[in-house]
């Protein structure tokens, strides 16, 4: 199933998502699984994003229009292309100079598979950043580490929460202390698990 996500820049009526939907339903996605955003800057709440990827499941394709629809920055982008990878989600770019990307092509897998090895090269990079942070500060006789954010008890109120489907996972990701993207790392949009949510729940 092919799932569509459109977003502009502006709510004031100057940016309009007609030409990305028409885009995406000829591309052959229903136009009532297609989720939409008006937002700008990145603080903007994308609340149409959070339902999106609520309703992927493995084995479905996220479509959009261009790149940058997804993501608002190379980050941004590179995380939430992981987690669609390790959610075994596809994803299609249908527009773009030398951006379009569909994952159920050969030449689509090695696109999700360099965004994958960015993804590793930038938590490695932070991995030795931390780690180097932590032996400077035990050198000066502090303790130091951030704790961890998912735990049996924290996971199986994940899993009941997302399981109700009216809620909203950036208020859950929210109140549980954590980003959304963490949340989904453990969690599927209707409350199943993830491996890593079956890891924690099996130690």
């Amino acid at each position: 199933m092919m799932i569509g996500y459109a977003r502009v820049s502006k709510a004031d009526g100057s940016q309009v998502l007609d030409l990305q939907i028409d885009a995406l339903k000829k591309a052959g996605v229903d136009e009532n699984r297609i989720y939409h955003d008006y937002a700008s800057s990145r603080k903007d709440s994308r609340p149409g994003l959070e339902s999106c990827l609520k309703a992927l499941q493995p084995g479905n394709t996220l479509v959009v229009w261009k790149l940058d629809r997804l993501g608002r920055d190379m980050k941004d982008l590179i995380t939430m292309i992981d987690d669609l990878h390790a959610s075994k989600i596809n994803f299609k770019v249908l527009e773009g100079h030398g951006a379009k990307i569909d994952t159920t092509t050969a030449n689509g897998r090695l696109i999700f598979g360099i965004f994958a090895s960015l993804a590793e090269y930038e938590r490695e990079l932070i991995r030795e950043r931390t780690y180097a942070g932590l032996a400077a500060a035990r050198a000066r006789g502090r303790k130091g580490g951030r704790p961890t954010k998912m735990d049996k008890a924290t996971l199986k109120m994940a899993m009941a929460a997302m399981s109700d489907r009216n809620a909203v996972s950036s208020d859950i990701a929210k109140r549980l202390g954590m980003t959304t993207t963490t949340l989904y790392k453990y969690v599927n949009g209707d409350g199943t698990l993830k491996a890593a949510g079956d890891k924690i729940m099996n130690k």
